[in-house]
Protein backbone atom coordinates (compact mmCIF):
# COMPACT_ATOMS: atom_id res chain seq x y z
CA UNK A 1 0.00 0.00 0.00
CA UNK A 2 1.47 3.60 -1.23
CA UNK A 3 1.66 5.86 1.57
CA UNK A 4 0.35 9.27 1.01
CA UNK A 5 0.94 12.67 2.86
CA UNK A 6 -2.28 13.91 4.59
CA UNK A 7 -2.61 18.03 5.02
CA UNK A 8 -3.97 19.50 7.78
CA UNK A 9 -6.80 20.71 5.89
CA UNK A 10 -7.76 17.12 5.13
CA UNK A 11 -7.21 15.91 8.65
CA UNK A 12 -9.40 18.55 10.07
CA UNK A 13 -11.95 17.75 7.45
CA UNK A 14 -11.56 14.13 8.29
CA UNK A 15 -11.44 14.39 12.19
CA UNK A 16 -14.50 14.35 14.78
CA UNK A 17 -14.58 16.17 17.71
CA UNK A 18 -13.13 13.55 19.93
CA UNK A 19 -10.70 12.70 17.56
CA UNK A 20 -9.60 15.87 17.46
CA UNK A 21 -7.32 16.06 20.01
CA UNK A 22 -4.86 13.44 18.66
CA UNK A 23 -3.60 15.99 16.48
CA UNK A 24 -1.74 18.18 18.79
CA UNK A 25 2.01 16.68 16.57
CA UNK A 26 0.56 19.20 13.63
CA UNK A 27 0.97 22.54 13.37
CA UNK A 28 -2.28 23.94 14.83
CA UNK A 29 -1.02 22.86 18.32
CA UNK A 30 -0.74 26.29 19.76
CA UNK A 31 -4.17 26.70 20.12
CA UNK A 32 -6.45 25.39 23.16
CA UNK A 33 -8.84 23.27 22.03
CA UNK A 34 -10.29 22.42 25.47
CA UNK A 35 -13.82 23.53 24.65
CA UNK A 36 -15.06 22.69 21.76
CA UNK A 37 -18.27 20.40 23.19
CA UNK A 38 -20.24 23.30 23.16
CA UNK A 39 -20.78 26.58 21.08
CA UNK A 40 -21.14 29.78 23.07
CA UNK A 41 -24.90 30.73 20.96
CA UNK A 42 -26.11 26.92 22.07
CA UNK A 43 -24.77 28.36 26.04
CA UNK A 44 -21.18 27.22 26.12
CA UNK A 45 -18.65 29.66 27.89
CA UNK A 46 -17.38 31.95 24.98
CA UNK A 47 -13.74 31.56 23.43
CA UNK A 48 -12.74 34.95 24.03
CA UNK A 49 -14.39 37.68 26.89
CA UNK A 50 -11.79 40.11 26.59
CA UNK A 51 -12.41 43.52 24.65
CA UNK A 52 -10.51 44.22 21.49
CA UNK A 53 -7.80 47.63 21.22
CA UNK A 54 -10.28 50.59 21.03
CA UNK A 55 -9.98 53.14 17.90
CA UNK A 56 -9.05 55.73 17.34
CA UNK A 57 -6.46 56.25 19.46
CA UNK A 58 -6.25 60.04 21.03
CA UNK A 59 -2.58 61.51 21.48
CA UNK A 60 -2.61 64.06 23.93
CA UNK A 61 0.56 65.17 22.84
CA UNK A 62 -1.85 67.41 20.03
CA UNK A 63 -3.40 69.06 22.32
CA UNK A 64 -1.25 71.90 23.06
CA UNK A 65 -1.29 72.75 19.05
CA UNK A 66 -5.00 72.53 18.71
CA UNK A 67 -5.53 74.88 21.48
CA UNK A 68 -3.17 77.19 20.25
CA UNK A 69 -4.62 77.10 16.77
CA UNK A 70 -8.01 77.93 18.32
CA UNK A 71 -7.06 80.63 20.56
CA UNK A 72 -5.62 82.20 17.50
CA UNK A 73 -8.51 82.27 15.31
CA UNK A 74 -6.72 80.46 12.41
CA UNK A 75 -8.87 77.94 11.65
CA UNK A 76 -9.07 77.21 8.06
CA UNK A 77 -6.12 76.67 5.96
CA UNK A 78 -6.26 79.88 4.08
CA UNK A 79 -4.97 81.62 7.51
CA UNK A 80 -3.38 78.49 8.88
CA UNK A 81 -0.04 76.39 8.38
CA UNK A 82 -1.29 73.40 9.68
CA UNK A 83 -2.68 71.83 6.62
CA UNK A 84 0.40 73.07 4.57
CA UNK A 85 2.33 71.04 6.49
CA UNK A 86 0.36 67.47 6.80
CA UNK A 87 0.50 68.38 2.70
CA UNK A 88 4.10 68.42 3.06
CA UNK A 89 4.55 65.36 5.46
CA UNK A 90 1.71 62.88 3.98
CA UNK A 91 3.47 63.53 0.01
CA UNK A 92 7.14 62.81 1.86
CA UNK A 93 5.15 59.38 2.91
CA UNK A 94 3.37 57.99 0.24
CA UNK A 95 6.36 59.13 -1.96
CA UNK A 96 5.26 61.84 -4.42
CA UNK A 97 5.59 65.13 -5.47
CA UNK A 98 2.71 66.78 -4.04
CA UNK A 99 -0.27 66.73 -1.30
CA UNK A 100 -3.46 68.00 -1.81
CA UNK A 101 -5.46 67.59 1.87
CA UNK A 102 -9.69 67.89 1.04
CA UNK A 103 -12.77 67.86 3.48
CA UNK A 104 -12.76 63.78 2.85
CA UNK A 105 -11.83 60.80 0.69
CA UNK A 106 -14.99 61.68 -1.35
CA UNK A 107 -14.40 64.95 -2.16
CA UNK A 108 -10.78 63.70 -3.07
CA UNK A 109 -12.44 61.54 -5.27
CA UNK A 110 -14.55 63.89 -6.97
CA UNK A 111 -12.07 66.63 -7.16
CA UNK A 112 -10.03 63.90 -8.93
CA UNK A 113 -12.39 63.30 -11.31
CA UNK A 114 -12.94 66.74 -12.49
CA UNK A 115 -9.50 67.35 -13.14
CA UNK A 116 -8.53 64.38 -15.23
CA UNK A 117 -11.54 65.35 -17.48
CA UNK A 118 -14.45 63.16 -16.69
CA UNK A 119 -17.74 64.80 -17.57
CA UNK A 120 -21.18 64.27 -18.29
CA UNK A 121 -21.77 61.67 -20.78
CA UNK A 122 -18.73 60.12 -20.41
CA UNK A 123 -18.23 56.26 -18.87
CA UNK A 124 -15.79 54.96 -15.73
CA UNK A 125 -14.97 51.61 -15.53
CA UNK A 126 -15.09 51.06 -11.71
CA UNK A 127 -15.00 47.96 -9.01
CA UNK A 128 -18.96 46.82 -7.67
CA UNK A 129 -17.08 45.44 -4.28
CA UNK A 130 -16.22 49.01 -2.70
CA UNK A 131 -18.12 51.43 -0.41
CA UNK A 132 -20.79 53.43 -2.36
CA UNK A 133 -18.55 56.77 -2.31
CA UNK A 134 -16.68 55.29 -5.17
CA UNK A 135 -19.18 54.97 -7.29
CA UNK A 136 -21.36 57.82 -6.31
CA UNK A 137 -18.83 60.13 -7.25
CA UNK A 138 -19.02 58.92 -10.91
CA UNK A 139 -23.26 59.65 -11.08
CA UNK A 140 -22.34 63.48 -9.51
CA UNK A 141 -20.04 63.95 -12.17
CA UNK A 142 -22.77 62.86 -14.36
CA UNK A 143 -21.08 59.96 -15.93
CA UNK A 144 -21.84 56.31 -15.81
CA UNK A 145 -19.96 53.76 -13.55
CA UNK A 146 -19.16 50.44 -15.71
CA UNK A 147 -18.45 48.05 -13.35
CA UNK A 148 -15.95 45.84 -14.18
CA UNK A 149 -16.51 41.56 -12.76
CA UNK A 150 -14.32 40.93 -9.24
CA UNK A 151 -12.28 37.84 -8.83
CA UNK A 152 -13.60 36.48 -5.26
CA UNK A 153 -9.85 35.19 -4.48
CA UNK A 154 -8.38 38.40 -4.51
CA UNK A 155 -11.11 40.63 -3.45
CA UNK A 156 -10.54 43.48 -6.13
CA UNK A 157 -11.46 44.33 -9.45
CA UNK A 158 -10.33 41.85 -12.19
CA UNK A 159 -8.71 43.86 -15.42
CA UNK A 160 -9.32 40.45 -17.62
CA UNK A 161 -12.71 41.92 -17.74
CA UNK A 162 -12.45 45.22 -18.63
CA UNK A 163 -11.40 45.29 -22.62
CA UNK A 164 -15.21 43.92 -23.22
CA UNK A 165 -16.28 47.01 -21.31
CA UNK A 166 -14.79 50.01 -23.46
CA UNK A 167 -16.45 51.75 -25.45
CA UNK A 168 -15.79 55.29 -27.15
CA UNK A 169 -17.30 57.33 -23.66
CA UNK A 170 -14.86 55.75 -21.36
CA UNK A 171 -12.61 58.16 -19.95
CA UNK A 172 -11.22 56.76 -16.85
CA UNK A 173 -10.79 53.95 -14.70
CA UNK A 174 -11.72 53.95 -10.92
CA UNK A 175 -9.85 50.89 -9.59
CA UNK A 176 -10.59 50.31 -5.88
CA UNK A 177 -7.40 49.12 -3.25
CA UNK A 178 -10.21 47.78 -0.82
CA UNK A 179 -9.56 46.95 2.46
CA UNK A 180 -5.95 48.20 1.81
CA UNK A 181 -5.56 45.10 -0.90
CA UNK A 182 -3.37 46.12 -3.96
CA UNK A 183 -4.86 45.75 -6.99
CA UNK A 184 -3.00 44.43 -9.75
CA UNK A 185 -1.80 48.00 -11.25
CA UNK A 186 0.20 46.76 -13.74
CA UNK A 187 -2.57 44.96 -15.77
CA UNK A 188 -4.47 48.22 -14.92
CA UNK A 189 -2.51 50.69 -16.47
CA UNK A 190 -1.68 48.73 -19.40
CA UNK A 191 -5.26 48.92 -20.27
CA UNK A 192 -5.45 52.56 -19.44
CA UNK A 193 -2.08 53.17 -21.70
CA UNK A 194 -3.90 50.86 -24.77
CA UNK A 195 -6.84 53.10 -24.16
CA UNK A 196 -5.81 56.13 -23.54
CA UNK A 197 -7.85 56.51 -20.46
CA UNK A 198 -7.03 58.32 -17.07
CA UNK A 199 -6.47 56.30 -14.15
CA UNK A 200 -7.93 57.24 -10.40
CA UNK A 201 -6.21 54.96 -7.64
CA UNK A 202 -9.51 54.64 -4.65
CA UNK A 203 -6.83 54.09 -2.22
CA UNK A 204 -9.63 55.60 0.22
CA UNK A 205 -8.31 52.49 2.39
CA UNK A 206 -5.09 51.60 1.68
CA UNK A 207 -2.40 54.00 3.48
CA UNK A 208 0.74 52.21 3.56
CA UNK A 209 0.02 49.56 1.22
CA UNK A 210 2.37 48.75 -1.84
CA UNK A 211 2.87 47.21 -5.39
CA UNK A 212 6.06 46.18 -5.90
CA UNK A 213 7.74 48.73 -4.24
CA UNK A 214 5.65 51.65 -4.74
CA UNK A 215 2.98 52.88 -2.32
CA UNK A 216 -0.74 52.14 -3.46
CA UNK A 217 -2.32 55.29 -4.71
CA UNK A 218 0.99 56.43 -6.45
CA UNK A 219 0.94 54.09 -9.44
CA UNK A 220 -2.43 55.94 -11.70
CA UNK A 221 -2.51 59.62 -12.28
CA UNK A 222 -3.99 60.64 -9.31
CA UNK A 223 -4.39 58.99 -6.17
CA UNK A 224 -6.97 59.46 -3.22
CA UNK A 225 -7.06 58.68 0.62
CA UNK A 226 -9.69 58.98 3.48
CA UNK A 227 -9.12 59.88 7.23
CA UNK A 228 -12.63 59.15 8.00
CA UNK A 229 -12.68 57.74 11.54
CA UNK A 230 -12.42 54.10 11.13
CA UNK A 231 -9.58 54.54 9.23
CA UNK A 232 -6.16 53.67 9.76
CA UNK A 233 -5.22 56.97 9.96
CA UNK A 234 -7.61 58.93 11.04
CA UNK A 235 -9.55 62.89 11.86
CA UNK A 236 -12.93 62.21 11.86
CA UNK A 237 -13.65 63.44 8.02
CA UNK A 238 -10.78 64.29 6.01
CA UNK A 239 -8.92 63.36 2.53
CA UNK A 240 -6.38 63.51 0.40
CA UNK A 241 -4.69 63.54 -3.79
CA UNK A 242 -1.23 62.76 -4.31
CA UNK A 243 0.30 63.06 -7.37
CA UNK A 244 3.23 63.98 -9.10
CA UNK A 245 2.22 65.97 -12.19
CA UNK A 246 2.31 69.73 -10.98
CA UNK A 247 0.22 70.77 -13.30
CA UNK A 248 -2.29 68.47 -12.65
CA UNK A 249 -2.33 68.80 -8.87
CA UNK A 250 -2.00 72.82 -9.26
CA UNK A 251 -6.01 72.29 -10.92
CA UNK A 252 -6.80 70.28 -7.93
CA UNK A 253 -5.94 73.03 -5.74
CA UNK A 254 -7.34 75.12 -7.61
CA UNK A 255 -10.30 73.40 -7.88
CA UNK A 256 -10.83 72.89 -4.44
CA UNK A 257 -11.10 76.15 -3.07
CA UNK A 258 -13.81 78.08 -5.18
CA UNK A 259 -11.88 77.79 -9.03
CA UNK A 260 -9.55 80.64 -7.53
CA UNK A 261 -6.12 80.77 -9.16
CA UNK A 262 -2.97 78.82 -7.81
CA UNK A 263 0.61 77.98 -9.14
CA UNK A 264 -0.24 77.12 -12.76
CA UNK A 265 -3.42 77.51 -13.67
CA UNK A 266 -3.99 81.44 -15.20
CA UNK A 267 -5.08 83.81 -13.45
CA UNK A 268 -6.63 86.49 -15.74
CA UNK A 269 -9.41 86.72 -13.48
CA UNK A 270 -10.42 86.12 -9.83
CA UNK A 271 -11.99 82.85 -10.47
CA UNK A 272 -10.74 81.54 -13.93
CA UNK A 273 -12.30 77.71 -13.39
CA UNK A 274 -14.82 75.77 -11.76
CA UNK A 275 -14.54 74.93 -8.36
CA UNK A 276 -16.21 73.98 -5.17
CA UNK A 277 -14.97 74.28 -1.50
CA UNK A 278 -13.47 70.79 -0.68
CA UNK A 279 -10.83 72.41 2.16
CA UNK A 280 -9.83 70.27 4.63
CA UNK A 281 -10.05 72.47 8.26
CA UNK A 282 -6.87 73.35 10.58
CA UNK A 283 -7.74 71.07 13.52
CA UNK A 284 -8.17 68.07 10.93
CA UNK A 285 -4.87 68.66 9.94
CA UNK A 286 -3.63 68.75 13.56
CA UNK A 287 -4.86 65.90 14.20
CA UNK A 288 -3.40 63.73 11.38
CA UNK A 289 -0.17 64.93 12.18
CA UNK A 290 -0.39 63.56 15.50
CA UNK A 291 -1.87 60.36 14.29
CA UNK A 292 0.71 60.00 11.59
CA UNK A 293 3.65 59.37 14.39
CA UNK A 294 1.83 55.96 15.22
CA UNK A 295 1.20 55.10 11.56
CA UNK A 296 4.13 52.94 10.43
CA UNK A 297 4.71 50.86 13.68
CA UNK A 298 0.47 50.10 13.74
CA UNK A 299 0.94 48.59 9.36
CA UNK A 300 3.89 46.83 10.89
CA UNK A 301 1.70 45.49 13.41
CA UNK A 302 -1.28 44.77 11.47
CA UNK A 303 1.24 42.87 8.84
CA UNK A 304 2.71 40.83 11.37
CA UNK A 305 -0.41 39.57 12.97
CA UNK A 306 -2.41 38.71 9.46
CA UNK A 307 0.08 36.66 7.67
CA UNK A 308 0.43 34.92 11.53
CA UNK A 309 -3.78 34.65 11.19
CA UNK A 310 -2.66 33.79 7.32
CA UNK A 311 -1.39 30.40 8.55
CA UNK A 312 -3.92 29.77 11.65
CA UNK A 313 -6.67 30.49 8.72
CA UNK A 314 -5.96 28.50 5.81
CA UNK A 315 -5.78 25.08 8.19
CA UNK A 316 -9.11 25.20 9.07
CA UNK A 317 -11.91 23.65 5.56
CA UNK A 318 -14.30 25.77 4.74
CA UNK A 319 -11.97 28.97 5.00
CA UNK A 320 -10.26 30.90 2.51
CA UNK A 321 -8.03 33.29 3.39
CA UNK A 322 -7.27 36.52 0.48
CA UNK A 323 -4.80 35.92 -2.11
CA UNK A 324 -2.42 39.12 -3.34
CA UNK A 325 -2.16 39.30 -6.52
CA UNK A 326 1.81 39.38 -6.14
CA UNK A 327 4.14 38.26 -4.41
CA UNK A 328 5.70 41.66 -3.90
CA UNK A 329 2.73 43.51 -2.79
CA UNK A 330 1.42 44.11 0.97
CA UNK A 331 -1.94 45.35 2.14
CA UNK A 332 -2.71 48.55 4.27
CA UNK A 333 -5.23 45.84 6.28
CA UNK A 334 -8.19 48.18 6.86
CA UNK A 335 -9.82 44.90 7.30
CA UNK A 336 -8.88 41.31 6.89
CA UNK A 337 -10.76 39.74 4.58
CA UNK A 338 -11.97 35.80 4.14
CA UNK A 339 -14.55 33.68 2.64
CA UNK A 340 -16.55 31.40 3.78
CA UNK A 341 -17.55 28.37 1.99
CA UNK A 342 -20.85 27.13 3.31
CA UNK A 343 -20.40 23.79 1.47
CA UNK A 344 -17.05 22.78 3.43
CA UNK A 345 -18.87 23.85 6.52
CA UNK A 346 -21.70 21.06 6.06
CA UNK A 347 -24.16 23.80 4.85
CA UNK A 348 -23.70 26.31 7.54
CA UNK A 349 -25.13 29.74 6.22
CA UNK A 350 -22.57 32.31 5.98
CA UNK A 351 -25.30 34.25 8.53
CA UNK A 352 -25.59 31.63 10.61
CA UNK A 353 -21.77 31.33 11.13
CA UNK A 354 -21.23 35.01 11.74
CA UNK A 355 -23.52 35.00 14.35
CA UNK A 356 -21.92 32.16 15.92
CA UNK A 357 -18.24 33.97 15.47
CA UNK A 358 -19.82 37.07 17.30
CA UNK A 359 -21.29 34.20 20.08
CA UNK A 360 -17.91 33.98 20.86
CA UNK A 361 -16.35 37.21 21.15
CA UNK A 362 -14.82 37.69 17.97
CA UNK A 363 -16.12 40.77 16.08
CA UNK A 364 -17.25 40.34 12.37
CA UNK A 365 -19.40 41.51 9.69
CA UNK A 366 -20.49 39.98 6.48
CA UNK A 367 -18.80 43.21 4.56
CA UNK A 368 -19.78 44.87 1.67
CA UNK A 369 -23.22 43.77 -0.69
CA UNK A 370 -23.37 43.40 -4.62
CA UNK A 371 -23.32 47.63 -5.33
CA UNK A 372 -23.92 47.07 -8.64
CA UNK A 373 -27.54 46.21 -7.65
CA UNK A 374 -27.88 49.05 -5.25
CA UNK A 375 -30.94 51.37 -5.30
CA UNK A 376 -28.87 54.27 -6.56
CA UNK A 377 -28.84 52.77 -10.20
CA UNK A 378 -31.92 53.02 -11.42
CA UNK A 379 -32.85 56.09 -9.19
CA UNK A 380 -29.71 57.74 -11.52
CA UNK A 381 -30.66 55.88 -14.73
CA UNK A 382 -34.40 56.53 -14.69
CA UNK A 383 -33.69 60.56 -13.98
CA UNK A 384 -34.06 62.93 -16.94
CA UNK A 385 -30.59 64.34 -17.13
CA UNK A 386 -29.36 60.36 -17.71
CA UNK A 387 -31.76 60.27 -19.80
CA UNK A 388 -30.86 63.07 -21.76
CA UNK A 389 -27.19 61.94 -21.91
CA UNK A 390 -27.21 58.05 -22.63
CA UNK A 391 -29.62 56.57 -25.89
CA UNK A 392 -32.04 54.21 -24.39
CA UNK A 393 -30.22 51.29 -26.44
CA UNK A 394 -26.88 52.23 -24.37
CA UNK A 395 -29.02 52.11 -21.07
CA UNK A 396 -30.98 48.83 -21.84
CA UNK A 397 -27.16 46.93 -22.52
CA UNK A 398 -25.85 48.28 -19.39
CA UNK A 399 -28.52 46.91 -17.90
CA UNK A 400 -28.02 43.37 -19.40
CA UNK A 401 -24.40 43.87 -18.87
CA UNK A 402 -24.80 44.34 -15.12
CA UNK A 403 -24.26 40.58 -14.23
CA UNK A 404 -21.15 39.93 -12.18
CA UNK A 405 -21.01 36.34 -10.95
CA UNK A 406 -17.90 36.96 -9.02
CA UNK A 407 -18.69 39.38 -7.32
CA UNK A 408 -22.09 38.00 -6.60
CA UNK A 409 -19.90 35.28 -5.00
CA UNK A 410 -17.71 37.28 -3.54
CA UNK A 411 -21.02 39.26 -1.66
CA UNK A 412 -22.33 35.68 -0.05
CA UNK A 413 -19.23 34.27 1.08
CA UNK A 414 -16.88 37.19 2.23
CA UNK A 415 -16.58 37.94 6.34
CA UNK A 416 -14.33 40.29 7.25
CA UNK A 417 -12.53 41.64 10.48
CA UNK A 418 -12.07 45.18 11.59
CA UNK A 419 -8.27 46.59 11.60
CA UNK A 420 -7.99 47.38 14.95
CA UNK A 421 -8.41 43.81 16.11
CA UNK A 422 -4.88 43.17 14.28
CA UNK A 423 -3.47 45.87 16.54
CA UNK A 424 -3.79 43.15 18.76
CA UNK A 425 -1.39 40.34 20.32
CA UNK A 426 -0.63 37.06 18.96
CA UNK A 427 -2.76 35.62 21.75
CA UNK A 428 -5.78 37.14 19.87
CA UNK A 429 -5.30 36.25 16.78
CA UNK A 430 -5.25 32.64 18.45
CA UNK A 431 -8.51 33.32 19.96
CA UNK A 432 -9.68 34.02 16.46
CA UNK A 433 -8.41 30.92 14.95
CA UNK A 434 -9.48 28.76 17.65
CA UNK A 435 -13.22 30.05 17.64
CA UNK A 436 -13.20 29.54 13.85
CA UNK A 437 -12.10 25.78 14.72
CA UNK A 438 -14.62 25.33 17.43
CA UNK A 439 -17.26 26.24 15.11
CA UNK A 440 -15.99 24.06 12.47
CA UNK A 441 -15.99 21.05 14.83
CA UNK A 442 -19.68 21.97 16.01
CA UNK A 443 -20.91 22.62 12.61
CA UNK A 444 -23.31 20.48 12.94
CA UNK A 445 -25.20 21.88 15.53
CA UNK A 446 -26.01 25.29 13.44
CA UNK A 447 -27.77 23.26 10.43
Amino acid sequence: MTNRKITRRQAIATASAGTLGALTTLPFTSINLSNTTKLAIHGGNKVRSATWPAWPVWDPAAETDMLQMLRSGRWWRGRGEYVEEFEKQYASLMGTKRCLATASGTTALLVAMHVLGVDAGDEVLVSPYTFIATYNVIFMSKALPVFIDTDPETFLINPEDMEGKITDRTSAILPVHIYGLPVDMDKVMAVARKHNLKVIEDACQAWLGEYKGKKLGTLGDLGCFSFQNSKNLPTGEGGAIVGNNDDIMDRCHSFHNCGRPFGSVERSSEYPMRGSNRRMQQYQAITLLSQMKRIQADADRRLENALYLDKKLNEIPGIKTYRLVTEEARSAYHMYPFRFISEEFGGVKREKFIEALRAEGIACSPGYGPQNKEGIIEEALSSKGYKRLFSESRLRQWREQNHLPGNDRLCREAVIFGQNMLLGTRSDMDDIAHAILKIYENRESLR
